[in-house]
């Protein structure tokens, strides 16, 4: 066992230290130069906004070569300094990150846990059930290929333009300072809901359909019509199903963490959600390279920790893998 993890968390360190390292190269190989941009946002004399980019290149560390600030970035990350934003400088990188990341896991979290549940539950379901079968199909696999921003865009102009039910911009009513309140609490959940549900509703729509696929191919098994030979009740093939199929959907939601964890971005820039996807957004427009980088580094930090724990649940479930670490 100790192999089996020592190696995952090697895979991991050099995932990491590879997807961090791009991350770093991507925004300075972008076009344009972020000091002169915040410069000109200012009314400024052509000497005095000279001096103001010579001064501020030297404070974000940008008038040394490219490897010295490669290097710099790393001790600097070492010691859990992300840098000054400059789309809201003077910031630090970290309190602009800590302060939108409670809202994308307020979305994340609940949309993944309840969709994967949700939909093997439903999927497994409709296997059994012909009528319910032949209505599931197509509307899940319309749901899984509904682009993350298109039923956002679709779920707010409906919900929130036509029928105005919710509200489709912000995390709490703009009339509204955060508070310990109920009233607070239920415009943070107003605003909440649809782009939770625009999450939920394409991963339970792509959850639904792989588990149906799994069990009807799982029913047809060997072993299930072993079982059926020898009389045993429907219930406890179906379970034998259900444990197997549940294999496979793991691997899915450990493959899928990272298009689950974009999709949650561009909702959030759909619904002006602040959320770190909101953030990358405005960073990218106002070519802030430290608070982009930081927060990919945040992405990758949590998908390769969900990826991690999937890895020992995966061992927990599946008496197969753990054969196989003792026999190594």
């Amino acid at each position: 066992m100790r192999k089996y993890f020592a190696r995952k968390l090697l895979f991991y360190a050099v995932t990491f230290f590879v997807a961090v390292t791009i991350d770093w190269l991507i925004p300075r190989f972008a076009p344009g130069d972020p000091v002169n941009a915040m410069i000109a946002r200012t009314s400024m004399q052509p000497e005095a906004a000279a001096r103001m980019v010579e001064y501020f290149n030297s404070v974000f560390g940008l008038d040394v070569p490219v490897w010295q600030q490669y290097l710099n970035f790393w001790t600097s990350l070492l010691n859990g300094d992300l840098g000054v934003s400059i789309w809201l400088f003077p910031q630090p990188v970290t309190d602009v990150i800590w302060a939108a990341l409670p809202y994308t896991l307020a979305l994340l979290v609940p949309a993944i846990l309840l969709a994967f549940w949700a939909g093997n539950k439903f999927g497994a379901y409709a296997a059994r059930k012909k009528w319910l079968d032949g209505a599931v199909l197509p509307l899940g696999y319309i749901l899984t290929a509904t682009p993350y921003m298109w039923l956002a865009i679709l779920l707010a102009w409906v919900f929130g333009s036509v029928f105005n039910w919710f509200p489709i911009a912000g995390a709490y009513g703009f009339h509204l300072a955060p508070a310990l309140s109920l009233q607070f609490a239920g415009s943070l959940l107003h605003h909440w809901f649809l782009p939770f549900l625009s999450l939920f509703l394409v991963g339970f729509g792509g959850w639904a359909i792989g588990m149906r696929n799994l069990i009807i191919y799982e029913l047809d098994a060997d072993y299930s019509r072993y079982l059926a030979s020898l009389g045993a009740p429907d219930k406890l093939i179906r379970s034998y199903a259900y444990k197997n199929a549940r294999l496979p959907q793991l691997t899915g939601l450990a493959l899928q963490l990272g298009v689950i964890v974009t999709g949650a971005l561009v909702t959030e820039i759909v619904f002006s959600y602040p959320g770190i996807g909101w953030y990358a957004y405005q960073a990218i427009i106002n070519q802030d390279y430290f608070l982009l980088q930081g927060i990919f580094l945040f992405v990758v930090i949590g998908v390769l920790l969900a990826n991690f724990v999937i890895d020992i649940v995966y061992v927990v479930v599946d008496p197969r893998v753990r054969l196989g670490m003792e026999s190594n």
